[in-house]
């Protein structure tokens, strides 16, 4: 019987016997050998190539602007722009790093400048997205996600409880709600409130402003109104809030006050309303209640611009300089004593204050306390 032959030309089945598979010679075991040594090296190189590149964006320096005004820009932005487009586990990782209490029943976190806490339209990366990623780095993959008890604004910045169980949020979320909480705010404003010390107590609604930015914002809606030198009594609007803000000025320029505020309600942008039309004087970095009847950058003097090291055209960048600097909770479930949460300032408010030539008291220590001067981190 005659060897078969194989179809590919030039392989020859060495031996009087031919074993059905059995396709390759010895021969070609270096073959097959070198071919994985070959595709080992390359991935050994493609992964060394971008360790190498991760490493060189690392180490590479921005160029700094000779200009200061677009030095102080790129700082300003810097600041406050460096959480806003990562992944939400670099977010969750930042949080875990910056918690300031936590225990068995709640986590306190820092917010940081510009997330919002909850998502909605044209948002991308909100507070919580990652709460059940923070959960997993805190307690491990088995953790369940954790629950927000209360809100702050995108631009305010500081103490936020969350809490491990929703009965536990529920209790504390009824704590602000029953106005239990005593919440402490700072304030960076421009021009400084006269008195120095008071209560403020109007109203605030919602209305639509009418002009060629068709938009909505809070604002006052006093009991009473000026009529020929006489205070008169006017109907009460039935959509209007109850709103209720204590104030005092920390330390002050003439064009400018640290400011520390204590809500005694909690309305949708009481605070900044009550400093703006309540007032008159607009929290730093403001754009929205600077100016009732405009949605604009912020008009600053020539002298604050000139302190802020920018120009009426780069106003836009400046941060809303407000931060909830601590909270006080009452006890609650296993904890017999309150808990006072207290957080450090960010970075651009600690800046802000030293340019403006502010200073503030010993945060640890509260009113009354002797003025010392910050040292921006």
């Amino acid at each position: 019987m005659a060897a078969p032959r194989l179809g590919t030309p030039g392989l020859r089945v060495l031996g009087s016997k031919w074993h059905p598979g059995r396709f390759f010679t010895p021969g070609s075991e270096p073959f097959c050998s070198s071919a994985a040594t070959s595709k080992s090296l390359n991935a050994q190189r493609l992964a060394e190539k971008l360790r190498a590149q991760k490493k060189e964006q690392k180490t590479k320096k921005i160029p700094v602007p000779t200009n200061p005004v677009q030095r102080r820009v790129q700082e300003l932005v810097r600041f406050t722009q460096q959480l806003q487009r990562v992944h939400p586990n670099v977010l969750a990782k930042e949080l875990s790093r910056g918690i300031l209490h936590q225990d068995k029943d709640l986590v306190v976190i820092n917010k940081p400048y510009g997330l919002p806490v909850h998502g909605g339209p044209g948002v991308q990366l909100c507070i919580s997205d990652v709460l059940p990623t923070l959960a997993k780095m805190l307690r491990g993959h088995k953790a369940e996600p954790l629950h927000l008890c209360h809100r702050l604004d995108k631009e305010t910045t500081g103490v936020m409880v969350l809490a491990w169980e929703k009965d536990m949020a529920h209790q504390v979320q009824e704590l602000f709600r029953t106005r239990q909480v005593e919440k402490k705010y700072w304030a960076i404003t421009v021009r400084v409130p006269v008195p120095s010390a008071g209560v403020v107590d109007i109203p605030i609604v919602e209305k639509e402003v009418q002009g060629q930015q068709q938009h909505h914002k809070m604002t006052l809606s006093p009991s009473y109104r000026e009529d020929h030198g006489k205070m008169v009594k006017v109907r009460a609007n039935r959509s209007a809030h109850v709103a209720v803000t204590q104030y005092q000025v920390l330390s002050s320029t003439p064009s400018s006050a640290l400011v520390e505020l204590q809500p005694v309600t909690g309305i949708k942008h009481q605070l900044r309303v009550h400093l703006s039309f309540g007032l008159d004087c607009p929290i730093l970095g403001d754009h929205k209640y600077s100016d009732w009847n405009r949605l604009a950058p912020q008009k600053l003097s020539a002298g604050t611009l000139k302190k802020l090291g920018l120009h009426q055209t780069k106003t836009r960048y400046i941060p809303l300089h407000l931060h909830a600097c601590q909270l006080i909770l009452p006890a609650l479930g296993s904890r017999t004593q309150e808990l006072l949460l207290a957080c450090k300032l960010p970075h651009f408010f600690a800046n802000s204050l030293r340019r403006l030539g502010l200073e503030m008291p010993n945060q640890d220590q509260g009113r009354g306390s002797e003025a010392r001067h910050v040292e921006a981190q």
